[in-house]
C-alpha cells in the first residue's frame, strides 16, 4: 500500500485503512499514547550502533531538497534552538511531535511538508513497508544540514519519544571528509543507501570537507509501541 499525503494522520502508519479527508492537521493531531517506559531502559533498543538498511532510490527527494533556497533552511530554528548540539545545523522540517505533550503522540505540518511531501513520502513507505512492521506513526521527519567544517558534538538523546521508535537516516549529500561515530566507531553513510543509527548510544558528527552534509530523517514508532487513544 502506498502512503499518500492524506493517510499520514491515520494512527497507523502504512495499514490499510481508508484515509480521512484533512491531511495532517495544521494545528497538531493525537496519534495515540506511549505506555510507560519499563524501570533500567528504553522502549526500543536495537542493540547494535548501526543496521544498514540497504539501497533506496532518493534521487527524486535529493533533487527537492537541492533545489530549495537558503530562507527555507532557516524558517525553523526549533531544533537549533532547543537542542545545543544542532547549533551548526539548519533544517527543513516535514513533521514534528510536540515534546511537552509526550507520551502523547501530537504531531504537526511543519513548513517543509508542502515542499517536500510528494517526493518524501514514497521513500518513507518503501523503507518501512519493507522492513518494519505496518500500522505504526511517523512522529518526526525532516532534512537536517550539518555545515561545512562543522560538527555535531558528542550527545545522547535524552528525550523519551526518541527511544520509542527507529531513527532512519538517508544521505542527501556527503564527502569523504565526513564522519558518523556511534558508540566509539566511525561510519562513512552512502548516498543512495539507508540506515537506523542507535540514538541511545552517544554519537556524534564530524564534517571536515568544505561541502554541506545533508541527511533526511524520520523517526518510525512501530504499532507494538502505541496505545491507541481513547
Amino acid at each position: 500500500m502506498q502512503i499518500t499525503a492524506n493517510q499520514l494522520n491515520l494512527k497507523k502508519y502504512g495499514a490499510p485503512e481508508t484515509p480521512t479527508t484533512d491531511g495532517l492537521s495544521e494545528t497538531m493531531r493525537p496519534f495515540g499514547r506511549i505506555p510507560p517506559v519499563p524501570h533500567g531502559g528504553g522502549i526500543l533498543d536495537i542493540e547494535t550502533p548501526l543496521r544498514e538498511l540497504g539501497e533506496v532510490d532518493c534521487t527524486a527527494l535529493q533533487d527537492a531538497i537541492l533545489a530549495q533556497d537558503e530562507a527555507a533552511w532557516r524558517e525553523d530554528q526549533y531544533r537549533q534552538e532547543e537542542f545545543e548540539v544542532h547549533y551548526d545545523t539548519q533544517s527543513i522540517v516535514l513533521v514534528f511531535v510536540d515534546l511537552e505533550r509526550w507520551p502523547e503522540m501530537v504531531v504537526s505540518k511543519e513548513p517543509g511538508w508542502d515542499r517536500l511531501a510528494d517526493v518524501a513520502l514514497p521513500l518513507m513507505n518503501d523503507i518501512i513497508s519493507r522492513l518494519y512492521p505496518p500500522g505504526g506513526t511517523v512522529i518526526r521527519a525532516m532534512v537536517a544540514k550539518l555545515l561545512a567544517g562543522k560538527n555535531i558534538t558528542p550527545h545522547v538523546d535524552k528525550h523519551p519519544s526518541f527511544h520509542a521508535g527507529h531513527r532512519i537516516h538517508v544521505p542527501i549529500t556527503t564527502n569523504s571528509r565526513v564522519r558518523f561515530m556511534i558508540d566509539g566507531q566511525p561510519y562513512r553513510f552512502k548516498v543512495g543507501e539507508a540506515y537506523e543509527i542507535n540514538n541511545q548510544k552517544n554519537h556524534s558528527v564530524m564534517n571536515k570537507g568544505s561541502e554541506d552534509r545533508i541527511t533526511f530523517i524520520f523517526d518510525y514508532i512501530p504499532p507494538e509501541s502505541v496505545q491507541e487513544s481513547p
